[in-house]
């Protein structure tokens, strides 16, 4: 793989690292918490609606 991809014009190289296994982890670790913190407040404010009677469209028309 060419780790230097400094343009033809620059003064200033610029060079590709390749990413540590750990880091990988750390942001597939990271990605997933966040996708799990979306579903899950998407579940509370559908048990919210549930509660309430309401179907999506009905508490976007009143809350928008």
């Amino acid at each position: 793989m060419k780790t230097d991809i400094t343009p033809n014009d620059s003064s200033c190289p610029v060079f590709l690292e390749p990413a540590k296994p750990a880091q990988i982890a750390a942001d597939a670790a990271e990605a997933q918490a966040q996708a799990d913190a979306k579903e899950a407040k998407a579940e509370a404010r559908q048990a919210v609606l549930d509660k309430l009677g309401l179907t999506a469209d009905e508490a976007a028309a009143l809350l928008g």
